[in-house]
């Protein structure tokens, strides 16, 4: 049964902090091997894999655009209506991100500034298994192209019959992807991090995956850059006397759907309130498709927790920097300026964390196991890159040469000192 922890102020956190993590030690030697081996043999080795790992037989790694625009035909009508309602949305909020860069033009002959450019070529990871992903297709996506990246690849490993599902390539269609490639897992990571002969090198990786991606993420990070470690999904609900402890169960259900890892937790100031969601927690288990999943994800990392007042589970709440943060409370917003950290704050009875996993605009590629305490969502500026800019007229540069010299005479670097010497010497 899952856990009831009554929490006293000033009482230990270790086991309310404690939660579910990857261990990557036991699988490094065999996804440090696969990196190499596509490293070394490309796409070879990435059709040996589909076979070995998907059951897969494909001859040809790219996906081709007629072979998109049929996958996009084939769904129907009213699931294009909400992936475009969808896009709409996510364009929408991600839009109000774009940055630009600025210029000074002083009078002393000193000109200064930023420059903002998209990063060129970006991967995007999309997972296959038993769940489809479209709107995290969406969520990688149309930031980037926001952003303005001029190439974008994206990789989702194959079916049985070779290829990918058609509601994944339908989002790519209507997110803007310029190439999509069968291929999956760690070799999927090895092919944009290294390049392959069908596959081109990418400048970075997004988008989730299992513990083999997740670990050959870590692995070439530094290759190329990534988006974030990303840890198994979780959830925190802060409720008090006034929520609806059935809506309160459907929502922790939802996250524990996802992974067996997954983490679904509430922190309520009402025992009567907990003790109900309890009841209807298991209620509603019984009738969910992924039963087992959610039910072992409740089982070994769901919580309900107790307090005293509210000002302890919010101190509570930052200390665990949830990925997802609903806060169920009769006024939401009047506690919003106390949440320090957590990924994404769904506010209200009537704002379900699934409303964010797929329509609100906000980006659901958010920071887990904590990092949200120095970490941010998924967003445009994942994207871009800034480089900086000077000039100085040799009157400005006078100005300021003792200075210079100064400095690093007293860091002991002469030459430094000397590049500047030199200019005004006859």
């Amino acid at each position: 049964m899952i856990k009831i922890i009554n929490y006293k102020h000033g009482n230990s956190l270790k086991p309310i902090l404690s939660r579910s993590q990857f261990s990557y030690d036991n699988i490094n030697k065999k996804v440090k091997a696969i990196l190499e081996d596509v490293k070394k043999n490309g796409d070879k080795a990435l059709i040996k894999y589909n076979k070995e790992f998907d059951n897969a037989d494909t001859k040809t790694l790219e996906v081709s655009k007629k072979e998109i625009d049929s996958a996009y035909n084939r769904i129907d009508n009213k699931f294009k209506k909400t992936l475009n309602l969808a896009y709409k949305n996510i364009e929408k909020f991600h839009r109000m991100q774009i940055r630009n860069g600025f210029i000074t033009n002083e009078e002393n002959g000193i000109v200064m500034g930023d420059i903002i450019n998209p990063i060129e070529k970006v991967g995007v990871y999309i997972p296959g298994g038993t769940a489809l992903y479209p709107s995290t297709v969406l969520m990688n996506v149309i930031p980037a192209k926001v952003a303005k990246v001029p190439e974008i690849i994206l990789v989702s490993p194959p079916n049985k019959s070779g290829k990918i599902n058609d509601i994944i390539l339908a989002a790519a269609k209507i997110s803007g992807v310029d190439k999509v490639f069968k291929i999956g897992g760690a070799q999927a990571i090895a092919a944009l991090s290294y390049g392959t002969e069908s596959v081109p090198k990418v400048y970075k990786i997004v988008g989730p995956g299992n513990i083999f991606v997740a670990t050959a993420k870590r692995l070439v990070y530094g290759e190329i850059a990534i988006d974030m470690f990303a840890g198994p999904s979780e959830i925190l609900i802060l409720a008090d006397e006034n929520a609806n402890p059935i809506h309160i169960a459907a929502d922790m259900l939802a996250q524990a759907e996802h992974d067996k890892l997954a983490s679904s937790v509430l922190i309520t100031t009402s025992e009567n309130i907990a003790v109900k969601a309890k009841e209807e927690l298991y209620k509603q288990l019984k009738n969910l498709s992924r039963k087992e999943i959610a039910e072992e994800s409740i089982e070994n990392n769901g919580k309900i927790i107790i307090t005293k007042s509210l000002d302890d589970a919010i101190f509570i709440s930052n200390e665990l920097a949830p990925e997802h943060l609903e806060i169920n409370i009769k006024e939401p917003f009047s506690i919003l300026s106390k949440i320090k950290n957590a990924g994404s704050i769904f506010l209200g009875a009537n704002t379900p964390e699934a409303l964010g996993d797929y329509l609100s605009g906000t980006n659901h590629v958010l920071p887990t196991s904590g990092t949200a305490k120095f970490s941010s969502p998924l967003s445009v500026d994942d994207f871009v890159k800034k480089s900086y800019y000077t000039f100085y007229t040799k009157e400005a540069l006078h100005k300021v040469k003792d200075n210079i010299i100064n400095f690093a005479e007293n860091e002991k670097l002469e030459a430094h000192a000397n590049s500047v010497r030199v200019r005004f010497e006859k």
